[in-house]
């Protein structure tokens, strides 16, 4: 600080040197009205015409300087400023242009140990890259202009990036980064630029990196959708804000000022350090910079140089009181002590001293008479989908086999193709093969032609490749093929040749039916969470919405690898959170599918017992008599009264059989038929989803020769035929088939026998086979119920209720995991809680509502297995009854049934249902006794019942409701049917929402039990883990 200062009444000077849209900003007026209010401090505003038109040294005289870069601003006269006058510099001004250059920041990151993801820099020489002050502080670093690109891989400079991956242009000034996604996920990428209105990102098809320009690539971190935003003032003190990121759906969230909508969150201790290190490695005072919270770790993506917070008035009282502090603190040796600061405003008492420690939020939470939700788990199946496939055939063109040995096969190790360059060169091929047989230019292809053109039916279906739908596989059958191409053997013939078997499968996708499906499941799905208080509480689910968006609400998503599996957990996302973009966003950023495959996968530790048990189905249902007591005793060991009534339906299983053979030979015949029809016709009519007469009829001629092979029916084949009819029953009866209905009447009695019995016949056998494949699944769930009363090990964006502004209940939080999966997991899972004992007999609702699992004989598509966690406030931490759980259990679609109409079984069930006290789960009251009563939620009796059909689901639009919210009962104890209801109306008993229809094909929630114990539901869990362990040990 040099002599000639003007130390005006004895007070230190601030002067604020920055572009007048800056200075002029909210958040710049609140603190330095804030700063006026010290007696000690005097501020001076530098005005644009000053710092743009005068020099230097006509420039205001200053004791402490806050100086920053924006849009315009001279940088380079600050500094010369600075050094004529040196003031006390609250950002240092030389690091500023370091912050131009995202290289830069991501060395002096790297340099001071701060966590970054993985990354590379490609610089290119490009003369009109940048322009002005940032070009000169952009160097070329590296001498390559180009780079090494594949499908789903990035090699740039010896660093590999898989897909998603993240390029950001070099300039920080450019905004326009881009996140490019896997085949796997659809491809594509995420364009991210400044916010033009409400738009921050959009979608494009595009999936090649940009060629022109220099970039930093880095590895993606998956963050559930959230962006985080920490600001410093000074190295002791970090406000955090939490937003929807704008790579999700590009949608900005905006409050009734237009301003984008964030909300304070809690730090951790480690990135409460983070923030020290930023603010004192890049010597910025007040500093922003963006943080990534990924597979429980935090990494700095971006610095952002001097921020300040939006909107928070308490953030203002510090930094105001923070910035006083610091300013009389760093000039205090050129002023009497007794005069610094000495007249404070009595609006600023707040504490100098920031602990860097984990802020400690007390869970105050004030229900005047009820219990809390705390936690949400469900398991549930995927959505309706396309009959699996497959086909084989035995090839040997010199062309497989340049394909085998290109993409790393050989003779012992086989070749997976999915990704859609692939599969475009196997297609190639096969047009080039079918091409040559049609015009006889070549004798030696001995491929099978009808195979070949099935196989390019299967492969130009769609018009696309999405990479998650259809595969091929190759292996090597006989010859050996070498590296270099040639085998151990002649061409002269086809014996001589090296043979491949190529596997081709498809089918098995999630239909446009079961995308909307899921979609509008999870818009349901949002009512069973607390409704919100104030003006939320009369639009069904927009509390859960409110919820998640004031991160009181940690969620996560976990989901098999299967494509159909992992596009109903994004479909279910999209409709739970209100997303407006595409799946393959959602895929990325919210679904976690990589480390779950020991979870939710097929599992085969229970392969050679099912394999046992399938055996012994199959030498029953070959007895050409009617089923005898013996066989009523065994099948049904493990009570079961649909399997009972499946029996007295069939009579003679190999009749039945014998009756569904020739109803599929039916089938087949009708459909040649019309192929014979077609053929005469200008255009063959296309069938759902693309599949032509000719697919259709392969696919059901495969399964009647495959169905009856010498005298013997394969008793394997039943789920597959069933599986079949339900599809074209439901979704090419415009073909008007004859006995299409008989067909789904004939054989489901058989797939009611034969797909939950494959999973044990016996209890021991159901016992063992459902411990080995949900092992891993109960260890999780354990987990996640035991987080209320442990240390929490994963990381979530949490509300901080110091800084919260609007929010009536701050303290409120919930943990939702949301676990898609298959067949196998959803039967094995139901068949442990069955056998679990979790209750003993004098429990009259457990008995009542095992009685009732016995009627449902089908766990269909959207099968639903919920556990909701509740806490009671006002009980001890040693109490029992401090944590309760309910449990409850959808048998899912039921749409196939209402276009058949069917009377559901499930429906019978609910008629016999005596569980209907209209007791809010709100209320929660005690007994006289002073228990607890069992949690059970309030009905409508006044509500009209209806049933809706679709004649159409080839595109099913999201379609906002207005007047009237479509629903289904959540009175989990009573099973009803769907309710139309006028709104605004209370959100207890009740599943709707303000924004979509709601299914009226799956069936609702049925209450299996609402008053368990924590500890009687983790009994069970640790039974069934330790029944397995030694097991897995030995695995191991």
């Amino acid at each position: 600080m040099t002599e000639d200062h003007s130390i005006s009444g004895n007070r230190i000077v601030i002067g604020v040197c920055s572009m007048n849209r800056k200075s002029r900003a909210r958040p710049m007026k609140e603190i330095l009205n804030r700063l006026r209010k010290y007696d000690s401090l005097q501020i001076i505003t530098f005005q644009d015409d000053v710092i743009l038109n005068e020099p230097v040294e006509k420039w205001p005289c200053c004791d402490c300087l806050i100086a920053f870069y924006s849009s315009g601003f001279p940088l380079k006269k600050a500094i010369e400023y600075a050094q004529l006058r040196k003031p006390f510099l609250l950002n240092d001004l030389t690091m500023q242009y370091d912050l131009m250059d995202r290289a830069k920041v991501y060395r002096i990151l790297k340099k001071h140990e701060i966590p970054i993801p993985r990354y590379t820099i490609l610089e290119r020489n490009l003369d009109n890259e940048n322009d002005g002050q940032i070009s000169k502080i952009s160097p070329i670093r590296n001498p390559w202009k180009d780079i090494d690109e594949l499908e789903d891989i990035l090699k740039v400079s010896g660093e590999i990036f898989h897909k998603p991956f993240v390029e950001k242009p070099v300039s920080a000034e450019d905004h326009n980064i881009v996140i490019y996604y896997p085949s796997s996920a659809g491809g594509g990428s995420q364009r991210l630029f400044r916010k033009i209105g409400s738009k921050s990102s959009v979608y494009k098809q595009e999936s090649h990196v940009r060629r022109d320009g220099s970039y930093l690539y880095e590895e993606f971190m998956p963050t559930e959708g959230v962006d985080v935003k920490i600001y410093t003032v000074g190295p002791e003190y970090a406000h955090a804000e939490a937003r929807k990121s704008p790579a999700l759906d590009g949608v900005v969230e905006r409050d009734i000022q237009g301003k984008e909508v964030r909300y304070p969150i809690i730090l951790t201790a480690a990135e409460k350090t983070i923030a020290r290190k930023v603010c004192l490695a890049f010597k910025q005072t007040v500093c922003g910079f963006d943080l990534l919270r990924a597979n429980g770790k935090s990494y700095v993506c971006d610095v952002n140089g001097f921020s300040f917070v939006k909107t928070s008035q308490k953030y203002y009282n510090d930094c105001a009181q923070i910035l006083g502090n610091l300013t009389a603190n760093s000039v205090i040796k050129f002023f009497p002590r007794h005069m610094i600061l000495s007249h404070f405003s009595p609006q600023q008492p707040i504490p100098l001293v920031i602990s860097r420690k984990m802020d400690d939020v007390p869970l105050s939470i004030k229900v005047k008479n009820g219990l809390e939700l705390r936690c949400v788990i469900a398991i549930m199946r995927h959505g309706d989908r396309t009959p699996k496939q497959k086909l084989k055939m035995h090839v040997n063109h010199e062309k497989f086999i340049e394909i085998f040995r290109k993409y790393g096969g050989s003779e012992r190790k086989n070749l997976k193709l999915k990704k859609p360059k692939q599969l475009q060169e196997i297609l190639d091929i096969v047009r080039e093969l079918l091409f040559t047989f049609d015009s006889n230019q070549d004798k030696t292809i001995f491929e099978s032609y009808e195979k070949l053109q099935q196989l390019r039916a299967v492969l130009e279906m769609y018009g696309h490749f999405s990479g998650i739908n259809r595969k091929v596989q190759l292996k090597c059958m006989n010859k050996r093929i070498r590296a270099d191409g040639n085998s151990n053997s002649s061409d002269d013939n086809r014996a001589s040749r090296p043979s491949l078997l190529l596997i081709a499968k498809w089918g098995g996708e999630l239909t446009p039916l079961g995308r909307s499906e899921a979609e509008r499941l999870g818009c349901a799905f949002r009512c069973i969470y607390p409704s919100g208080q104030g003006e939320y509480s009369n639009y069904p689910g927009s509390g859960f919405l409110r919820l998640h968006s004031t991160y009181r609400h940690d969620l996560k998503i976990y989901s098999s690898d299967e494509g159909r599996v992992q596009t109903t957990a994004a479909s279910f996302a999209k409709g739970l959170l209100d997303l407006e973009c595409g799946l393959t966003p959602i895929l990325v950023h919210l679904v976690k599918s990589n480390h779950t495959n020991r979870m939710l996968d097929t599992s085969t530790h229970a392969e050679s017992l099912m394999m046992e048990v399938k055996s012994r189905l199959h030498e029953i249902l070959q007895k050409d008599e009617n089923f005898t007591e013996e066989d009523y005793a065994y099948l049904s060991s493990v009570k079961s009264n649909s399997i009972i009534a499946a029996m007295k339906m069939i009579g003679n299983p190999r009749r039945a059989c014998q009756k569904v053979f020739e109803l599929v030979r039916s089938l087949t015949k009708q459909l040649k038929g019309l192929i014979e029809i077609s053929e005469n016709q200008t255009e063959e009519p296309l069938l759902y989803m693309g599949e032509s007469l000719v697919m259709m009829y392969k696919r059901w001629t495969k399964l009647e020769k495959e169905f009856k092979r010498n005298d013997l029916f394969e008793i394997s084949k039943i789920p597959d035929i069933y599986d079949c009819i339900k599809y074209d029953a439901l979704h090419n009866r415009d073909l008007r088939l004859d006995n299409i209905h008989d067909l789904y009447k004939a054989v489901k009695p058989l797939a009611d026998i034969v797909i939950p019995l494959e999973y044990g016949i016996t209890g021991e056998e159901k016992h063992e086979i459902s411990e080995k494949i949900c092992h891993n699944l109960f260890r999780k769930l354990r987990a996640d119920l035991q987080h209320n009363i442990c240390c929490d090990t994963e990381s979530s964006n949490r509300l901080n209720p110091k800084y919260s502004q609007g929010v009536i209940t701050p303290d409120r939080h919930v943990r939702t995991r949301l676990y898609f999966t298959s067949e196998s997991h959803i039967h094995t899972l139901l068949s442990a809680i069955r056998d679990s004992k979790l209750c003993d007999a004098s429990d009259k609702q457990w008995t009542k509502s095992m009685e009732c699992m016995e009627d449902i004989s089908e766990l269909n598509y959207l099968t639903q297995i919920v556990f909701m966690l509740y806490e009671d406030p006002s009980q001890d931490v040693s109490s029992e009854q401090k944590y309760r759980v309910t449990l409850h259990f959808s048998a899912g679609d039921r749409l196939l049934e209402e276009q058949l109409g069917e009377k559901s079984i499930y429906r019978k069930v609910s008629e016999n249902s005596n569980f209907n006290d209209k007791t809010s789960v709100k209320e929660a009251p005690s007994k006289k006794d002073g228990t607890d009563a069992p949690i059970e939620s309030s009905t409508d009796d006044n509500s009209v019942f209806k049933a809706r059909r679709y004649s159409s689901d080839n595109d099913i639009a999201r379609i906002r409701a207005t007047k009237k919210v479509t629903g289904y009962s959540s009175d989990v104890s009573s099973l009803l049917d769907q309710a139309t209801l006028e709104q605004p109306i209370p959100m207890n008993g009740l599943i709707g929402v303000s924004s979509q229809p709601l299914i009226p094909t799956v069936y609702p929630l049925m209450t299996i039990h609402n008053s368990l114990t924590l500890s009687q539901v983790n009994s069970f869990l640790e039974a069934a883990i330790k029944s397995q362990d030694k097991f897995f040990e030995v695995l191991t």
